[in-house]
């Protein structure tokens, strides 16, 4: 599986982007997908994950209200949408991929991850 993420930019606090993430070279319609960051000095930390049907998913509390992750699975693509953003939430966003129907919290669950987008919120 290769994963293709795009969708960031530089954007004020208070800001949205809608980041995508595209799956190719296999169908990741019965995996669990998930969104990464890691933002400079810092350990990559889990933002959000999302069940293969869609039916469940889990936030980290810093984010929780304000992104939305979502999934397309005709287009192979699972989304990310953030809001109300702030200069804290600054980072490379990653999308992943489990080889696992089922949620997963730990960057070490997943199988394929993208290259990354970058997200700048300025104050």
């Amino acid at each position: 599986v290769q994963l293709q993420a795009s969708g960031g930019g530089l954007v004020q606090a208070g800001g949205s982007l809608r980041l995508s993430c595209l799956a190719s070279g296999r169908t990741v319609i019965n995996d669990a997908m998930g969104w990464f960051r890691q933002a400079p000095g810092k350990e990559r930390e889990f933002v959000t994950t999302i069940n293969w049907s869609g039916s469940s998913t889990k936030y980290a509390d810093s984010v929780k209200g304000r992104f939305t992750i979502s999934g397309d699975n005709a287009k192979n693509t699972v989304y990310l949408q953030t809001n109300s953003l702030k200069p804290e939430d600054t980072a490379v966003y990653y999308c992943a991929a489990r080889s696992s129907p089922f949620m997963g919290l730990e960057s070490d669950e997943y199988a394929y991850w993208g290259q990354g987008t970058q997200v700048t919120v300025s104050s």
